[in-house]
């Protein structure tokens, strides 16, 4: 009877630690899927690693006298055929005013192909008041063979950094966006399947 009840507490204590593997197995993979798109919030509202805030329906507050510099820099990942480049590479802004500024992005490949731009901003002490009405960045960018396209982003530098005296003597900051291949290429297949049915 002895025997029956420890090979009975035996199977109970190895299906307990089944569970709990699988649940801490589970739970680690939920992390990892969450991970990135926390991580890309969290920049986005403290402004850490020089990734500016993004002000969603904001208007800026209005310029002051003081003026910066803004310098536009377009990077590509090689694993992307594309040409980036910024319409003008740098721009006097008053700051607390608002400003629109474009990038051109061109497939130089013989397919359709998704794109994903990255972003930050230098120095990183501006970043926080680095803040951006309308961005392409972070949202898939679909483009056919040869095809350009304007993307815009309007932005305003924040008067707070006027307070603050790690920041406040910085005349020039740059915004610099790098392009991805984007892993998902479904919307690029499905253009090219398309484009097969129209030219048949």
């Amino acid at each position: 009877m002895d025997q029956t009840n420890r090979l009975k507490e035996q199977q109970r204590g190895i299906r307990l630690t089944v569970a709990g593997t699988l649940l801490f197995v589970s739970a680690m993979v939920g992390l990892v899927a969450v991970a990135e798109p926390l991580y890309k919030l969290f920049c986005q509202v403290t402004g850490y690693n020089g990734t500016p805030r993004i002000a969603e329906g904001q208007s800026s507050p209005g310029g002051v006298a003081e003026t910066m510099t803004v310098r536009f820099d377009a990077n590509v990942n090689r694993e992307i055929a594309w040409k980036f480049k910024p319409a003008v590479n740098q721009v006097d802004v008053r700051i607390g005013e608002e400003m629109l500024a474009f990038y051109e992005a061109t497939n130089t490949s013989s397919e359709p192909l998704v794109g994903t731009a990255t972003f930050n901003v230098m120095p990183e002490r501006v970043a926080p008041y680095f803040n951006k009405i309308q961005c392409f960045c972070f949202t898939e960018q679909v483009l056919k063979p040869g095809e350009s396209v304007q993307m815009p982003v309007t932005f305003f530098i924040d008067p707070d950094m006027l307070k603050d005296q790690y920041a406040r003597d910085i005349k020039t900051v740059t915004l610099s966006y790098t392009f991805f291949l984007n892993q998902d290429q479904s919307k690029a297949k499905a253009l090219s399947a398309t484009q097969a049915n129209y030219s048949n």
